[in-house]
């Protein structure tokens, strides 16, 4: 769990570096099932292993796109520091996703968060923009990119 704290000076000092990098998490059988449960997407490719092991290039079950990139919150939580006086991170959308690889049941990913742009407004909100990766293990294609805008509202 991310607990770091630093100040808006510093976070400005770090635009256009890596800012954290998350632990791997295996994404298994049982959460694909329980985000297809969530969602009502039940797609064979996500929900029946034979199948998709008979029936796709995969050798068995994938995440569904949404699941990998709905795991960046509890990524960025843990891997990147928080500003100094926000009360709260809030997710102000993305400008861009690509889905680049699949990532199949029972593989490993995490994220990768590079710093591309930081805004202090004057109402003391920050914005900040984050060139993401979520990286598979023993991969060489990346699950998905994306660039994700977020909020820190002062407390």
């Amino acid at each position: 769990m991310q607990t770091r704290t630093i100040g808006i000076e510093e976070a400005t000092k770090l635009v256009g570096k890596e800012v954290g990098v998350s632990s791997w998490r295996t994404v298994s059988q049982e959460m694909i099932d329980q985000f297809a449960a969530a969602t009502d997407d039940h797609q064979f490719i996500h929900t029946d292993p034979e199948r998709a092991a008979r029936e796709t290039p995969y050798g068995g079950t994938i995440a569904h796109g949404f699941l990998s990139l709905s795991l960046l919150s509890t990524m960025i939580f843990e891997a990147v520091p928080q500003l100094e006086g926000a009360g709260m991170g809030v997710n102000f959308g993305f400008d861009r996703v690509r889905f680049l690889n699949v990532v199949r049941s029972g593989a490993r990913v995490r994220g990768r968060f590079l710093l591309a742009e930081m805004k202090a407004r004057p109402s003391g909100v920050a914005e900040m923009h984050y060139d993401v990766t979520v990286e598979i293990e023993n991969a060489v294609k990346p699950a998905l990119t994306a660039r994700w805008l977020t909020l820190a509202m002062p407390a």
